[in-house]
This record gives structure tokens, sequence and C-alpha cells, in this order.
């Protein structure tokens, strides 16, 4: 059996590190607001290229708490506008319209599976205030035309760095560092993965870094003074200890995953078959590896019989959704076409080659 991402191998890389640093929390009798959160936070920050790192609860929280800031700092207003890949994962929607704001779907690139920088512009009124892009795949998804495109309309750029830890621009920026502020994830499966669910905002912002650390604090700046109507989203001492040991190691894991996805890139000739273009290396990190058929259902179940297993991101777009019903008549046929076919393969710094030329041989042999 090829597993989709085995966790336990990927933390056990690094047992002993990780052993020594929750038994460090453990014994430390603290385990909230000490010292791994924030030494965690000054790493973390300089392995971004900003000057502040706040950590919080999750990845949905660290957007949410973005665009709330923005709005007790008067930048934004209930009701404004914010560009947003249509393609994305929902939390990126759920942190937009969990305050007030209103998503725009900007439809992707079918090569690129990004959102189309073309159509940007075009999607732009007086309400509009930002540009939520998102680094899907572990792709990075900003450009100069981009970050120029925000700067003439006035926009406030922001980057859902959920799925990109690590990854860079050819000038060697990191995403994360790219727009005004970025919500990072740390959930197990990311590719700098806690041990359960954890988050953090980077921004070079002071002023927006203050105002989200009272906000994921209660509102609260300090003890029992409430600023605004805030929530309790904090990263745990545990979380914070294991996420210091796996930073030391994330370079090696993504090149890792580089390896890997090379195998298949070179290997994958199936005609039903397609992948997106190809990236400069260091701008892609390769959280998921996705492949692309008109038979994804029949595909998935052929790897499934042959020992391979796999994950569909995503198998019904956001604006499919129940949840969002007001927007189930809109035609977005690029995302459709991306959510229809996509196709995960075991990706992850543990999958050893052979395994690798054995989920080749699977795809390669599909009929």
């Amino acid at each position: 059996m090829i597993e989709f991402l085995p966790l336990g191998k990927v933390t056990g890389k690094y047992s002993d590190e990780i052993h020594e640093a929750v038994l460090r929390v453990v014994d430390s009798g603290r385990y909230l607001g000490g010292g791994e959160v924030s030494a965690f936070e000054t790493a973390y920050a300089e392995y971004i290229g900003v000057h502040n790192c706040v950590t919080c609860a999750n990845g949905l929280d660290a957007l949410w708490l973005i665009l709330r800031a923005y709005i007790e700092m008067g930048v934004m207003s209930p009701g404004d506008e914010i560009l947003v890949p249509a393609n994305t994962f929902i939390a990126s929607i759920l942190a937009i319209t969990g305050n007030g704001l209103k998503p725009v779907l900007v439809e992707p690139r079918w090569d690129t599976l990004e959102i189309d920088e073309s159509l940007i512009e075009t999607h732009i009124t007086s309400r509009t205030k930002a540009l939520m892009t998102v680094h899907l795949y572990g792709r990075l998804s900003w450009s100069g035309e981009m970050a120029g495109i925000c700067r003439r309309h006035g926009l406030k750029l922001i980057e859902d760095n959920a799925q990109a830890q690590g990854c860079m621009t050819l000038n060697g920026r990191r995403t994360g560092s790219l727009g005004d502020a970025a919500g990072h994830s740390f959930y197990p499966g990311k590719n700098l993965g806690s041990l359960g669910d954890a988050g953090a905002v980077t921004t070079n912002d002071g002023i927006l870094a203050e105002t989200v650390r009272t906000l994921a604090n209660y509102g609260s700046p300090r003890k029992y003074i409430f600023d605004y109507q805030g929530r309790n989203s904090r990263m745990d001492e545990i979380q914070a200890a294991v996420l210091r040991v796996k930073l030391r190691h994330l370079d090696e894991d993504n090149d890792a995953r580089r390896h890997v996805a090379a195998l298949y890139t070179e290997g994958i000739c199936n005609p039903l078959v397609s992948m997106p273009v190809m990236l400069p290396a260091q701008s892609n990190v390769w959280h998921i590896f996705p492949v692309f058929t008109e038979r994804r259902d029949e595909l998935q179940e052929y790897l499934w019989k042959r020992g391979v297993r796999t994950v569909i991101h995503y198998p019904v777009p956001p604006h499919r959704q129940r949840c969002y019903s007001g927007w189930n008549g809109l035609s977005l046929p690029v995302t459709e076409r991306i959510h229809d076919r996509e196709l995960s393969l075991p990706m992850s710094p543990v999958i050893t080659d052979e395994e690798v030329l054995e989920v080749i041989d699977a795809v390669n042999t599909f009929r």
C-alpha cells in the first residue's frame, strides 16, 4: 500500500528532536503563552523575511484576523469587496464572508491553476479593497505585475500561504513576505505541519501585527481591557515547540518533494493524463502533485486497486457548495474543469523512489 501522506513517517524523521521538544514543554508547566511560541514567532518571521509573525489557532483564523484587523483599522468596511481565486479551498472565502466582506471570484488559468492575472482589473470596482492571492498546491501565485495592479488601484495584497511554506520567487523572496500580510496554516498535512491545528500571520506592518495580536487575545491589549470584539485564537506551546523543530528541516523536506515531483514529471507519459505547466524549482514546494484527466474517478479507482492512495483537491468548487447557494448558478468553466479533473498523487518527503516508480507505472498503464 502506497499511502497518500504517511504523517507518522513524516513526523518520525525527526522523532528524537520532537520528543525532546514536547517533553521540554511538559516539564516546564507552561503550556500557553510561553517561550516556545515567542521563539517560533521570531524564527518564522526571520525565515519568511518579515518583521512580524503573530501565531494563532489555525490558518482560517489567520486570514480572518487579517481582514478583521483591517476593518478595525478603518482600511476596510463591511460590504467591501475582496478579489479571490474561484478555485481556492473554501477557507479563503470563509474568512472574507466571516467579516461581512464580499468575495469576488476570479477565474484561474488552466495551465498554471493560479488566479488569472489578466482578469484581475476587470473585476475591480470602487468597493474593491484587496486581492487575496492563494499559493495553491504549493505553487507561487505572485508576480511583479500582480503587485503593480494592487499599487495602481490602492489595494491590499493578502497572501493565503497555507500550502506553500518555503516557496520562493526567482529573486529569493519567500511567499508570506510578498504582500501586505499573509495567513499561514500549520495543519498536520502541510509542508510545515504541527501535531494539531495552528496558524500564523506574517507582515511588515507593525500596526497590523499588533491589531491582529490583540484581536486573537479576545480583543484585549492587556489583561481585562478589551478594545475589540475579538476571539480566542492561540497557538499552544507544544505546537510551537514541534514547529521549531520542523522549521529547521523545512527546506530539506521541500527539496525531497521536488525530487519526487521531478520523477513524476519525467516518468508520467499517459496521453489520458496531463500536468500543469512547470515552474522554476524554487517556485513550487509541491504541497500536492496534481494530475488531470477527464476520467478522474476511473483513474482513482484503478490506482486504488493497484494499491495507490490518492486524494481529490477539491471535488466541489466553492461556488457550487450549499453554504454559498446564492452562487450555485454561476458559470466558472475553468474552475469547474479543474475541480472535475484534478487528482493528487502520493507526495511527501518520505515516499521512496521505488514507491514513486510504482505510482508512475500504475498511472501509465491506465487505459
